[in-house]
């Protein structure tokens, strides 16, 4: 029996429009695999709901395969029989007046597939929620889709839809608390490390995190999901990709391909595909951001706390990183048998990508970080990894994670995997760090250490650094 874990913000965010005096329009959007339809039908299971889903897009979807099957769902929901419609705006207003009354959830699912094939789509549904759809009180309609992009530039930034959306949700991934509760009865009994080495794999998506066997161990779940044909990870890379990018899916697995072991600028990314940076390059890499697989990380400057022009692009995602570093490059002797898997420790770089996996899942829990060095978020200035590029007055530098405080702290967290506990090199590594980061008189630095494997005593007899968090505490 699959579990509901987490979403507490969100349902109740829902619930509060379902109170409501008026009609509610919803926008809830995320990659795919976050939980967007699940926290629909649990927000809905004791509600009347109706819940209607595109067509995934092949280059033969057309708008009136879109059509056909959505009249095919709608009939199959009210229990009629098939009608024909001749577009959008006869089938809503069909379908207005079959729920202009009562407490009702209406969901359209994955909406840039229902709505991207005609132009006029979202045009006739704005029609006919000002003239139908809003004038039952107790109406909540949901738009929710995995085509973040899409949704930005064709409902969010509309001007047909302004003022008329009570609510936009976007989900993120899952906490490491949360993650951890799909361990269930076993989960006391399983190392933090155990835990991390799949949530290396999964980050907090909850449909990856579903197919965790606490039975097993890591190993032998690592095996099952991605290095065998059958594994639920094994095609997903491509799953997610054609569903969401379509026909422009080649450009951004280029991009991401170059992101895989390291961080770049923008002008990094251009120069290695060998174009030149212009506006259709800086669309793909805000819409790559949109959905939630890469982060544009800026950096800051400490003085007057404003914002630097350099940022880097990060692969957040941590599935996809493994399927391209480990599963892409071995796919046909995976698929005819012949990939002997042995064990995680052994992939090639496997030090270096747990690592940049690690800065992942601490970085996605920046608030679990603030909780346990007893910082309130209405203290901090800025938090984000911190690059300062080499100048006349100033070294190259560059900081795992930086905190700065309006107490003119700064919290400098050196984010460390490794496989053994740390030794006692990591001091001077981040002292010199320290000595490199430009910054003015009177601001304190407080040396942070977030381990996952543990550390050696003479890190701690040293007692350099101000706060030292282990990885299980962030499972708790």
């Amino acid at each position: 029996m699959s579990i509901f874990v987490g979403r507490k913000r969100e349902l109740s965010i829902l619930q509060g429009l379902r109170d409501k005096a008026v009609a509610s329009l919803v926008v809830i959007k995320g990659r795919r695999r976050i939980g967007k339809s699940t926290l629909i039908q649990h927000f809905g299971e004791n509600l009347k709901t109706y819940i209607f889903t595109g067509i995934p897009p092949t280059p033969k979807t057309t708008i009136e395969s879109e059509q056909e099957e959505f009249t095919r769902q709608m009939s199959r929901l009210f229990k009629l029989p098939t009608i024909k419609f001749e577009d959008w705006g006869d089938i809503f207003w069909f379908l207005g007046d079959k729920v202009k009354k009562g407490k009702i959830i209406l969901v359209f699912d994955e909406i840039s597939w229902i709505g991207s094939k005609d132009p006029d789509f979202l045009g006739k549904l704005k029609t006919v929620w000002d003239m139908i759809f809003k004038k039952n009180d107790e109406l909540v309609l949901i738009l929710c889709g995995s085509v973040s992009a899409w949704i930005e530039k064709n409902i969010l930034r509309s001007t047909g839809f302004v003022g008329r959306i009570s609510s936009t949700i976007s989900l993120n991934e899952l906490s490491l608390k949360e993650s951890n509760l799909f361990w269930r009865d076993k989960n006391k009994n399983i190392s933090a490390y155990e835990k991390f080495k799949i949530l290396a794999i999964t980050g907090g998506i909850p449909r990856y995190l579903e197919e965790i066997r606490p039975s097993l161990s890591a190993e032998n779940n690592i095996k099952d999901m991605c290095f065998s044909p059958e594994g639920f990870l094994f095609n997903e890379f491509d799953q997610i990709f054609s569903d969401i990018f379509m026909t422009r899916s080649e450009m951004y697995k280029k991009i991401i391909l170059l992101l895989v072991d390291r961080s770049l600028t923008a002008s990094d990314i251009c120069k290695y595909l060998g174009i030149i940076l212009n506006r259709v390059i800086s669309d793909y890499l805000d819409e790559l951001v949109e959905a939630g697989f890469i982060a544009r990380d800026y950096s800051w400057h400490i003085a007057d706390k404003k914002t630097a022009k350099l940022s880097y692009f990060r692969l957040k995602d941590n599935y996809i990183r493994f399927y391209l570093k480990y599963i892409l490059p071995h796919r046909d002797k995976i698929k005819s048998g012949a990939y002997q898997y042995k064990n995680i420790s052994l992939l090639s770089g496997f030090a270096t990508i747990m690592g940049f996996q690690f800065e992942n899942l601490v970085l996605n829990n920046r608030q679990k970080i603030w909780e346990l060095l007893r910082i309130s978020p209405d203290e901090i200035v800025w938090d984000n990894p911190f690059f300062q590029t080499k100048r006349v007055d100033r070294k190259a530098c560059q900081i795992d994670y930086l905190i700065q405080t309006k107490f003119g702290c700064l919290y400098v967290c050196e984010i460390k995997f490794s496989a053994q506990e740390i030794k006692k090199d990591v001091i001077s590594e981040v002292q010199e760090k320290i000595q490199k980061l430009k910054k003015p008189k009177g601001i304190s630095c407080r040396p942070v250490l977030i381990h996952v494997n543990g550390v050696h005593e003479n890190v701690l007899d040293e007692d350099y650094f101000s706060n030292i968090i282990d990885f299980e505490s962030l499972l708790h």
